[in-house]
């Protein structure tokens, strides 16, 4: 037995490896730009030294902290054109015009010259904004604003790539350059930018973009980041620390918002599965022990109509039921526990006592639609082990029927329930949006709708990821229960 969950487990490893390998490729390809959504939320939420950093210092403190100022992989295959430190711009769109640029012209080195050239232009402006002393002529707020405007257009050439936007820009800037006669200071640079502009398309390369290359990285960096961390300065790693970033809404570990929400979800996926399961499997026992018979006739039609029956439906159904103050006010209508939380000191099974009637109505959601799938499911594993030889000479030798049923042939109609049991692990993270949403229930359902809805993707990344990790530690016990209830399944 030991051996083969160590087999199980070494062929797992490759798929755990795939699986974190896709949420990765996921991650940095999802839409947006990172460091953009951090720089803005977190001026939105007012967080403390926001406002006093430059936007730029923003930018490169969570390009180093989300690991994009590393390259992505341990090597990369790209072009003779390419440079293998592209990923070191930690503007997004601006390395993307990079990009398309060297695509187009195949020239990096002139292509370089130009970038370079372009942020001393930005920087010079700065510079030049800063000598109030050039101001005293002229009317500082119009001089103001063409400066902000030059600004607005030099910074947008960083990222423009299409040679007729480009051109655009180029002569928008140089007629605001023209506008004031003190602003001629700033043509010499401007010029520059032109210039090494006209020479990328002039020495154009664009056969380097046929010739591969790869570049080795080593362990510094995204993917092995992601994996175990940079030492805890800013990540602690996802496989021995369970460290899935930070939020992009609420700037939180993701870690920590799962750990904060996971226990409700946990805890009602279990209860259903226990629930269904203690219920189900009598039954369907029962009415294959008397197939076609009345309790098989009227259990079958029972269970099917609440199969039938949308679990959302079924929730409204019940709240306006048996949490209307106009029907019967029995039970709470949403929540797991009092507006005012518990009382302090409460111990574990108080607080589960409080919880008790905010549990009813969901759990029952939870669990009525398993009810008609388990137990059909054991019904016809049974009528299949009843038909077998062994049972008919245990028949043969004068056992009771509820022996014959239960002790030989109950373990052997398992199986098919064993490979359901496999689901449960991976449920309990993604949760059930619907009944969690209907019934305000803190718990991952609710959180993994909220991050679709707001892009959070490092939550999104970190459920799909725990979703497959689940789902193999689901297979495993499955593996395991099949041989505890029959050994005669040859695990070679």
């Amino acid at each position: 037995m030991l051996q083969y969950i160590v087999k199980r487990i070494l062929i797992f490893i490759p798929t755990l490896i795939v699986i974190t390998l896709l949420g990765f490729i996921i991650s940095i390809n999802a839409p947006g730009d990172p460091v953009e959504r951090m720089v803005s939320s977190s001026q939105n939420n007012g967080e403390q030294g926001a406002q006093s950093i430059s936007q730029k210092e923003q930018k490169k403190f969570w390009c180093s902290k989300l690991g994009l100022d590393l390259p992505v992989f341990y090597f990369s295959l790209t072009s003779l054109a390419c440079p293998d430190t592209l990923y070191k711009i930690y503007d997004k769109n601006e390395r993307e015009a990079l990009g398309r640029l060297i695509s187009k012209y195949g020239n990096w080195q002139e292509i370089q010259k130009y970038y370079s050239s372009l942020i001393r232009f930005n920087e010079f402006q700065l510079v030049f904004v800063a000598d109030s002393n050039l101001l005293k002529q002229y009317d500082k707020s119009a001089v103001l604003e063409t400066m902000n405007q030059i600004r607005f257009e030099s910074s947008a050439l960083k990222a423009s790539y299409e040679s007729s936007v480009i051109e655009a820009k180029n002569i928008k800037i140089s007629n605001l350059i023209s506008s004031y006669p003190f602003l001629s200071s700033l043509k010499p640079a401007f010029e520059l930018v032109k210039q090494n502009y006209y020479s990328i398309e002039k020495n154009s390369s664009t056969w380097k973009n046929y010739v591969p290359r790869i570049a080795f990285y080593g362990f510094q960096n995204q993917y092995h980041r992601w994996l175990f961390g940079d030492g805890g300065k800013f990540s602690k790693g996802l496989l021995f620390h369970g460290d899935f970033g930070t939020s992009y809404v609420t700037h939180q570990p993701i870690a920590d918002v799962i750990y904060s929400k996971i226990g409700w979800s946990l805890f009602f996926s279990m209860l259903s599965v226990l629930l269904a399961y203690l219920v189900s499997i009598p039954i369907g026992v029962k009415a294959a022990a008397n197939r076609g018979g009345r309790f098989d006739k009227i259990s079958s039609l029972v269970l099917f109509l609440l199969y039938s029956m949308p679990s959302f439906w079924l929730a409204t159904l019940l709240i306006m039921t048996f949490a209307n103050t106009d029907v019967l006010h029995w039970l709470p209508a949403s929540g797991v526990k009092p507006a005012l939380g518990y009382p302090d000191g409460a111990s574990f099974f108080e607080m589960m006592k409080i919880s008790f009637p905010y549990i009813i109505l969901p759990a029952i959601c939870y669990t009525y639609s398993s009810f008609a799938f388990l137990s059909r499911t054991m019904r016809v594993s049974m009528i299949e082990i009843v038909n077998q030889d062994y049972i008919r000479t245990a028949k043969a030798k004068g056992l009771t029927e509820n022996k014959v049923i239960w002790k030989h042939g109950f373990r052997n109609a398992l199986l098919p329930i064993i490979t359901v049991f496999a689901n449960v692990f991976p449920a309990a993270i993604g949760g059930s949006v619907i009944i969690e949403s209907i019934f305000t229930i803190p718990g991952m359902g609710s959180e993994t709708i909220y991050a679709i809805q707001n892009n959070n993707y490092p939550m999104i990344i970190a459920v799909l990821t725990i979703t497959g990790f689940l789902t193999l530690i689901g297979y495993l016990i499955s593996d395991i229960l099949y041989a505890i209830v029959d050994p005669r399944i040859s695990f070679k």
